[in-house]
């Protein structure tokens, strides 16, 4: 199993899909990333030798901020806006969303489980 920037790459699927396993690599990036290493995206990982492993993980670690890093930069930025009281933190720090979707209805992913009000039964 190859392991680049620090995740295990699934064997069975060819290159190309199997590096937007990295957080922060997607499709443009990765054909960009074989693209300037010179190896063949539709080859299987399995198939991959220990240089061209070794090129991708250079030129990633060399080029692009992924995983740990990029994670951590994300944090940062939210952090930062709820620090300083933005719109856009403030609706992070309430766990509602940001991007200016309704929630009236939907907006469940964000909001969690409806929480039902009023069911307490009248005493007799």
């Amino acid at each position: 199993m190859a392991r680049i920037a620090g995740v295990d790459l699934p064997k069975g699927k060819k290159v190309h899909i199997a590096l937007r396993y990295i957080y922060g690599v997607g499709p443009a990036v990765a054909e960009k990333i074989l693209e300037s290493t010179g190896v063949d995206g539709l080859i299987r990982v399995k198939d991959l030798t220990e240089g061209d492993i070794s090129k991708i993980n250079s030129e990633i670690s060399r080029s692009y901020r992924v995983e740990g890093d990029l994670r951590r930069e994300v944090q940062q930025n939210i952090r930062r806006l709820i620090e300083i009281n933005s719109y856009a933190g403030y609706r992070h720090r309430r766990n509602l969303p940001v991007h200016g979707q309704r929630t009236k209805t939907n907006a469940r992913t964000r909001r969690g489980r409806r929480k039902t009000v009023g069911s307490i039964k009248a005493a007799e």
